[in-house]
């Protein structure tokens, strides 16, 4: 089985999709979203849900010795959290009293704030900067799904479309440049957008569908697309240069997902045995398999400017469990807010690391999580 787990939003749904086009589903988990479709359908506040699991983590796990927060919900039963600045301002998602699910904003000493919609019932952060700009998704009043850039005193902005439809926001750099995709079903492009410019189509690898999932500081760029075989391969973009394909290790696909300012990319790529590995990809030295926690598949999410990166590892017999890769100490497991099920989801300079995590061994209940 593919790590890819199931998501409750249409976006999600659009980018599994795109993903079996391009080959094979598994991308990065918004681990908020397990079989959680109904909350979004306003069926009531059932909260946020991981799959079933049996006992917690495994004591042969090595555990990294940092503390668990929870940082709570909207008022809803389950949150999640997906990035964290150097300022630990933290992002994500949350359901509300109303039984919505909103983008949010939380900051120590203020506790968590709903950063609205573009005037539907749904909306999600994916990203934030230094500067407290936060970018994501939301429906608008007319029920369509469009990237936003919220800003403090601002509320959120739109930013439109490349075509179609549809557009979904998945980082952004202190300059204020967004990356994610947009476009009809089927046809959705990378895009990188920038103040008094719009969006830029970054074009493929030569197949019909890409999406850009990070972006650092010198404005390079990282994501997936489809080739001309129909493989899905991650891909490096610069201003100037062609989108370079970064390979995988052995398989048919891979997808980057975050890239820091040293150009180090992370992702996930299937081996040459068809297992789903976490990579981490420097220029020079190709693609790395950052092996697994105990068995099973993995997928590195996000990597800091020490080289520290954040994921997820399933076992052969475990649900997934966050974990924390450290360069000449490798992969080690992030504890839990209880139960068994944790994804680690993004990480700042400062090693501050945030994700999900179920609450207790008796509950599916997910909830954002802080590891410092």
């Amino acid at each position: 089985m593919s790590i890819a787990l199931e998501r409750y939003s249409d976006a999600h749904r659009r980018r599994a999709a795109l993903t079996h086009r391009l080959r094979r589903a598994r991308l990065r988990v918004l681990a908020s979203a397990v079989l959680g479709a109904t909350l979004v359908a306003g069926c009531g506040d059932q909260g946020m849900t991981a799959p079933s699991a049996g006992d917690s983590l495994k004591p042969s796990l090595r555990v990294v010795g940092a503390v668990a927060t929870d940082l709570g919900t909207l008022g809803g039963a389950g949150s999640d959290a997906v990035a964290i600045n150097a300022k630990s301002q933290v992002v994500g998602e949350s359901a509300t009293t109303s039984g919505n699910v909103h983008a949010f904003l939380w900051q120590r000493g203020h506790g968590i704030q709903d950063l609205g919609t573009l005037g539907g019932g749904f909306s999600q952060a994916r990203g934030i900067n230094s500067k407290g700009q936060v970018v994501g998704l939301s429906t608008t009043i007319s029920g369509q799904q469009h990237a936003f850039l919220w800003q403090s005193g601002q509320g959120m902005k739109d930013l439109g479309t490349l075509r179609g439809e549809f557009s979904l926001a998945n980082g952004i750099n202190d300059k204020g440049q967004v990356v994610g995709y947009s476009g009809s079903s089927g046809q959705e492009h990378a895009f990188l957008w920038q103040s008094g410019r719009g969006m830029q189509d970054l074009g493929t690898l030569g197949g019909g569908a890409s999406q850009a999932n990070g972006i650092n500081a010198e404005g390079q760029v990282v994501g997936t697309s489809s080739t001309t075989s129909g493989d899905s391969h991650a891909f490096l973009w610069q201003s100037g240069q062609a989108m370079q394909d970064l390979g995988t290790l052995g398989g048919a696909i891979s997808i980057a997902s975050g890239i820091n300012t040293k150009g180090q990319v992370v992702g996930l790529s299937e081996t040459t045995g068809g297992q789903d590995h976490a990579f981490l990809w420097q220029r020079g030295a190709g693609m790395q398999d950052l092996g697994t926690l105990a068995g099973g598949g993995s997928d590195a999410v996000a990597i800091n400017a020490s080289g520290e990166v954040v994921g997820f590892s399933s076992t052969t017999s475990e649900p997934y469990h966050a974990f924390l890769w450290q360069p000449g100490r490798g992969m080690q497991a992030l504890a839990t807010l209880g139960g068994a099920f944790s994804q680690a989801l993004g990480i700042n300079t400062k090693g501050q690391v945030v994700g999900v995590s179920t609450t207790t061994t008796t509950s599916r209940q997910l909830h954002a999580v802080l590891w410092q």
